[in-house]
């Protein structure tokens, strides 16, 4: 009796080498992907930071002047992108605003200004963390936004992720910052 040759599809499916390359080359876009958005999550996580910090920065060098004029002014926006740096490849809108509490509770925007953004309108209302209003008391108010574009996509969006940020800080050495161009006495 004459045996028979085993079909070719038998021998392929009985095969084990090669096994273990097919199974990566299937995983390895999975892998790829979850690499690059570890590498733009942890990216995006660094910028906030850096926004967070910029925000910071832009409420403690305006609340140590008793005066600012313009050209103070323009440096103390601008130290925000120095703050932000390496993540300046979009400038970030900032703020600062100094809201007045009246002496009846009611809070509103004394004077702003802004680069990159709109500033705040003198005279509009506001309504600052409830722990922090005090009757007759001035506060600074310094606001940061930033587009953080990934490298690698976003899955999807193109226009990238805003993070922002504010923060409600007392002037430190006076009862409140004159901003010259704005307002005259507090």
């Amino acid at each position: 009796m004459m045996r028979r040759a085993n079909p070719i599809y038998r021998r392929f499916a009985a095969a084990k080498q090669g096994v273990a390359a097919v199974e990566f080359a299937l995983i390895l876009p999975i892998l790829v992907v979850m690499l690059l958005a570890t590498f733009d999550g942890g990216r995006a996580i660094a910028a906030y930071m850096k926004m967070r910090a910029a925000t910071y920065a832009l409420a403690s060098i305006t609340n140590q002047y008793a005066v600012i004029q313009s050209v103070d002014m323009t440096a103390i926006l601008g130290a925000t992108s120095v703050v932000m740096a390496p993540y300046t490849s979009a400038t970030p809108a900032v703020t600062i605003s100094q809201v007045t509490i009246s002496n009846k509770g009611v809070s509103t925007i004394e004077w702003s200004a802004a680069q990159g953004a709109t500033a705040r309108s003198a005279g509009s209302s506001i309504s600052p963390p409830t722990a922090m209003v005090s009757n007759g008391a001035y506060l600074i108010l310094a606001e940061v936004s930033y587009t953080y574009t990934p490298l690698f996509g976003y899955f999807g969006s193109s226009s990238g992720i805003t993070f922002s940020d504010n923060l409600y800080v007392t002037p430190r050495s006076v009862k409140c910052v004159v901003y010259v161009p704005q307002s005259s006495t507090c």
